[in-house]
């Protein structure tokens, strides 16, 4: 497989340095991404570079993920309009190993292949650095007139705020520069990859590793495109904040719901950058959504894909059964069968009504349960009528006689009961 072919038909090339494919096709080539441990977990703005070095290693290559957890004490500039917290050892140690695990579900980090990936964290190499030494050996090679022409330093000069820049944060690029130098010495790396908003970053690397080393030293550079929405919008971010990688922050049905809701355009554009699927699968998915756009072929199988190598089939699987318990066809056993996490992520935003446990256990009649402890109808009257045409249901079961006892037995999770008030008015009871 070519990388960058693959890569190109991807739509994931924005730029790249002479020479890249060159060396890439001369022999097994060792490439790194950087990752910012902000944070304990990767949200889906990491995945495009994840996904370069998951094709890199498809490839033949040799990926290096590289933790930044010396400049993520720092924080990078670009495209930042202020500078960030920062974070402490321990903490940093506690992110880097939440996102090894993470990175392992795309990366062959084990085995005995030449090209098994590698993770690195910058901090290990900085640590004992002293500043003069830092200064003198380094800093030495770049002047600030060429560190001042990269577009991240003059846009936060420039910005209207007028905030300035801080030293710290000026020096990021040379720091982001001499994990090149380190990683091109030790481990024989001579190609840097990231977003578009890195190439200056990753370029001084470059000029660093040619000023250093002398110019038979070879390092290069290739960057993909910033990922957008059709509609402008920011990519990866919903009304909730960040849709995350770890389970926590965002549950696997939300995490399905997010890619299967994408438009038919981001769907095009994502299902190439997101998954591995062959440029065939992709046209043929392609050809089924002009043929039949209403049955969204391309999300369905995005959803899928993505759902299935960030967290599980069974995750997928269950995505599935939870989304159709919202609109419709699903059954009481499914309903029954989903965890806590799940049914209050599909039902999240839908009215709640506390009710006592107490009460519940002695039993209750289903047009007391709906009047009088929770006001799902305005009258008793008004639920009798609907009971009759067949429009309610409790725990997705059609409710046929008003005087219905509900108790203790009809809870999910030991907890909730699932009330339909006619095909999409639903209420959440939670027995306290």
């Amino acid at each position: 497989m070519n990388f960058v072919e693959e890569l190109k038909w991807r739509g994931m090339i924005h730029d790249m340095m002479p020479g890249t494919e060159e060396q890439l096709q001369k022999k097994m080539t060792s490439a790194y991404v950087g990752i910012d441990p902000t944070a304990d977990s990767l949200h889906i703005g990491h995945l495009v570079g994840v996904m370069m070095l998951k094709h890199f290693q498809r490839a033949g290559h040799r990926p290096i993920a590289l933790i930044g957890g010396a400049t993520g004490m720092i924080g990078d500039p670009s495209l930042k309009s202020a500078e960030r917290n920062l974070l402490d050892e321990a903490t940093l140690r506690h992110n880097q190993e939440c996102i090894k695990k993470q990175l392992a579900k795309f990366l062959d980090f084990d085995s005995d292949a030449p090209n098994a990936a590698k993770l690195v964290n910058n901090y290990d190499w900085m640590k004992d650095y002293t500043f003069l030494n830092f200064i003198r050996d380094i800093g030495k090679h770049l002047t600030v007139n060429y560190m001042m022409a990269k577009d991240s330093v003059k846009k936060r000069l420039s910005a209207e705020s007028n905030a300035g820049m801080s030293f710290t944060e000026f020096s990021y690029q040379l720091l982001q520069g001499y994990d090149y130098l380190y990683l091109y010495q030790h481990e024989g790396c001579c190609l840097q990859m990231g977003g578009s908003d890195q190439w200056g970053n990753i370029t001084t690397g470059t000029e660093l590793i040619r000023r250093t080393l002398g110019s038979e030293a070879e390092a290069f550079a290739l960057v993909c495109p910033l990922i957008t929405k059709a509609d402008g919008g920011k990519f990866g971010k919903t009304e909730s904040g960040n849709v995350w990688l770890d389970r926590r922050y965002t549950s696997p049905y939300k995490f399905y719901q997010f890619w299967l809701n994408v438009s038919d355009e981001d769907a095009a554009k994502y299902i190439k950058i997101f998954t591995a699927l062959s440029q065939e699968e992709i046209a043929s998915l392609e050809k089924e959504q002009t043929d039949a756009p209403h049955l969204r072929p391309l999300q369905k199988r995005l959803a899928q894909e993505v759902t299935v190598m960030v967290h599980s089939e069974a995750d997928y699987h269950a995505a599935v059964e939870a989304s159709g318990i919202l609109f419709g066809n699903a059954t009481s056993d499914t309903l029954k069968n989903i965890d806590e996490d799940t049914l209050l992520s599909v039902f999240e935003g839908v009215p709640r009504f506390d009710i006592s446990r107490d009460e519940l256990s002695a039993g209750i009649k289903a047009i007391d349960l709906c009047t009088d402890k929770a006001a799902i109808f305005p009258s008793k009257g008004e639920m009798r009528k609907l009971v009759q045409s067949g429009g309610v249901s409790i725990n997705k079961e059609k409710l046929t006689l008003c005087d219905t006892v509900i108790n203790a037995d009809y809870l999910l999770n030991g907890k909730y009961l699932l009330v339909q008030r006619g095909k999409k008015n639903y209420y959440l009871l939670i027995a306290k």
